[in-house]
């Protein structure tokens, strides 16, 4: 009797214990919950303040933000880079400009030099050559001043003055390879002294933390993609020169070969 008495009192403490366990379990839970929905559910002051500074960076136009970005990597280098840009494109649009008036249409000037040698002589030809503008006419104006000497001596003169109607038409282009080479020099050199800034702040404060660090690397990286971006700029620039140099020296080697076959079959 006794044996079946404390079985049941054990069997009646299980099920208490199990009931607190449930209750605790139950509470747990619900703090947890309401813990979560505090967490998640924002304040209208905290989601205002958001807003008005995703608002105010959509605001900032393009100019803004560069200029922020240009003050930021230091002033003294990134003007110097700047500088190097100014300079590299005011000699590239300058020589556009030169060689683009220089271009003509040589096969039909050629065609007009022959038609006046045939047709009123060699002082129209001359007079044609001096009013048209262009390394094109230039050289031909050349040959028909030693129309009277050798075949020899007319091409060795079309020669000579093309090297210097090339040197005439490259005139600034040592300028613009100088402005491309400088400015990413003058990006990494601020890269250098920008990380040498983070080292000064390391050291100053004796800890190294993002902040202390993030203000040097930012100059470094700044000055460092003005520069390229320079480089890249000018590049372009200068590529498009080049290829209009080389035009216009093709145009000069055929036109002093069509000169010389016209010369030829004058004689």
């Amino acid at each position: 009797m006794m044996l079946m008495m404390s079985l049941m009192l054990n069997t009646s403490a299980v099920e208490i214990d199990a009931s607190v366990v449930d209750d605790d379990s139950a509470a747990i839970t619900a703090t947890a919950n309401t813990k979560a929905k505090e967490d998640v559910t924002l304040s209208p002051d905290v989601i205002e303040e958001d807003t008005t500074a995703m608002e105010s960076m959509m605001e900032e136009g393009p100019y803004t933000q560069l200029k922020n970005k240009f003050t930021e990597g230091g002033t003294g280098f990134m003007l110097l880079v700047t500088a190097c840009l100014v300079i590299g494109l005011a000699f590239c649009i300058e020589r556009i400009i030169y060689l683009t008036l220089s271009e003509i249409d040589a096969k039909k000037f050629m065609q007009q030099i022959e038609d006046k040698l045939k047709k009123e002589g060699v002082e129209a030809a001359k007079d044609l050559c001096r009013n048209t503008r262009g390394p094109v006419a230039s050289i031909c104006y050349q040959g028909l001043l030693r129309i009277s000497s050798s075949l020899d001596e007319v091409e060795r003169s079309v020669s000579s003055y093309a090297s210097v109607q090339i040197g005439k038409m490259e005139k600034g282009c040592s300028w613009i390879t100088l402005c491309i080479a400088m400015a990413p020099s003058l990006g990494f050199l601020g890269t250098v002294i920008g990380m040498v800034m983070a080292f000064d702040n390391i050291e100053q404060a004796g800890d190294i933390s993002p902040t202390i660090v993030a203000a040097g690397m930012k100059v470094a990286l700044i000055t460092t993609i003005f520069g390229i971006i320079t480089a890249l700029i000018l590049q372009l620039f200068y590529n498009y020169v080049l290829s209009k140099i080389d035009h216009l020296t093709a145009q000069m080697e055929e036109s002093a070969i069509t000169l010389m076959d016209i010369l030829k079959t004058r004689e």
